[in-house]
């Protein structure tokens, strides 16, 4: 299928583009800019947190509007524009309690618009949905471009220079999200069972603390290890150029991973995705000192993130479909990125003084071995 005829690709690769670009910029050096603000790795992993706590609750009343309503693109509209404004507001003031507030204001909107998004870009795909991460790519792509030429940048100019990014961005997000066409799928008056009948099922429920295990153990590496490198003598350039060996590891699985799906099945490759992303942390708890072990450990998020965000954005696809389509979605980045996030990002703050940064990764890959067996038990092939 000649997919520049039949879905506006280069305005939904767009979107993914600059999402992810800005997204490139926050995660591994938001954590910087706060130390630079002389918070402690508590305060730090609070702040974080409260980033990822707004995914349980926000994505999920959005998704509920979107599917009682049929507006799910006027909604990631809204929520463009309401990031980019509230974000403005960090520049007010440095005090821990007003970024606190503004991060929460602004997350919640922030963290509307990806799932929507996600449900649109499935219903521009159709029957092709196996062709979404040939879309999904780009974001990767801007990830890789944000997270090296900040890093570069970044050896000459303050660490101040991040917010300012960071709002530039999320204005080309706004005005991308308005170059992008609302799907023509009529509103589903057929009736199904509740969504909560869906949810209710073994499988799915093992689905969602997999989800949740894999988030959780993220905490230490998404809040910390831009620090926890720089602590270990790393200079920020070579931080950057390992945030994006990473994505770029995750891009190659994006290019292949709707030839992988059909031939391999959900289960098989889930499965290599959690042993790898235990390894992963395993490498990174103990080999810290090793370049040659970090770029290692890089390369495996394309199992960690790669493997397993494809795996599940088609299982939740195929599991929430007609009215339940956008709620479905919501429900990933809720239990996933939302729940899990916040509570490894919350419990790394509280380990990372306390217990070492050494044993705090050591949790985490305890913690993403435990989704193992309970892949192995609940989740069918």
């Amino acid at each position: 299928m000649d997919q520049s005829q039949t879905v506006p690709y280069w305005r939904l690769s767009g979107f993914y583009l600059v999402y992810f670009a800005a997204l490139g910029v926050l995660v591994p050096y938001w954590g910087l800019y706060l130390k630079s603000l002389n918070f402690d790795a508590r305060q730090i992993g609070e702040l974080i947190a409260i980033i990822m706590a707004t995914k349980i609750i926000a994505p999920y009343i959005w998704g509920a509007i979107a599917d009682h309503t049929g507006k799910g693109m006027q909604i990631v509209r809204l929520a463009s524009v309401l990031s980019f404004v509230i974000f403005g507001l960090v520049f007010i003031e440095q005090s821990y309690w007003w970024i606190a507030l503004v991060m929460m204001s602004f997350s919640f909107f922030w963290n509307a618009a990806l799932p929507q998004f996600e449900a649109t870009t499935m219903n521009h795909l159709g029957a092709e949905e196996h062709d979404y991460s040939k879309i999904r790519v780009w974001g990767s792509l801007g990830f890789v471009a944000a997270v090296v030429l900040m890093g570069i940048l970044l050896e000459s100019q303050p660490i101040s220079l991040v917010p300012l990014v960071l709002l530039l961005m999320y204005g080309a997000l706004m005005l991308s999200s308005f170059l992008v066409p609302a799907t023509l799928e009529p509103l589903h008056s057929y009736q199904q069972d509740s969504i909560l009948t869906v949810i209710k099922q073994p499988q799915v429920m093992a689905l969602l603390v997999v989800c949740f295990l894999v988030q959780l153990s993220h905490g230490p590496y998404y809040t910390f290890y831009s620090i926890y490198l720089e602590d270990h003598g790393y200079v920020r350039s070579m931080i950057g150029w390992l945030w994006a060996l990473g994505v770029i590891a995750e891009v190659m699985v994006f290019l292949y991973i709707h030839k992988w799906l059909p031939k391999y099945g959900h289960r098989q490759l889930l499965l290599v995705a959690l042993l790898l992303t235990t390894l992963r942390w395993l490498l990174i708890a103990y080999a810290v000192e090793s370049p040659s072990v970090m770029i290692i450990a890089q390369l495996f998020h394309a199992a960690s993130f790669g493997v397993f965000h494809a795996v599940a954005i088609s299982l939740f696809h195929q599991t929430f479909v007609g009215k339940h389509q956008g709620r479905g979605q919501a429900l990933y980045a809720s239990v996933s990125f939302g729940a899990g996030g916040a509570a490894g990002s919350l419990l790394s703050g509280l380990s990372w003084d306390a217990l070492g940064s050494t044993n705090t990764f050591l949790i985490a890959a305890g913690v993403v071995f435990l989704s193992v067996l309970v892949t192995r038990s609940y989740i069918k092939p």
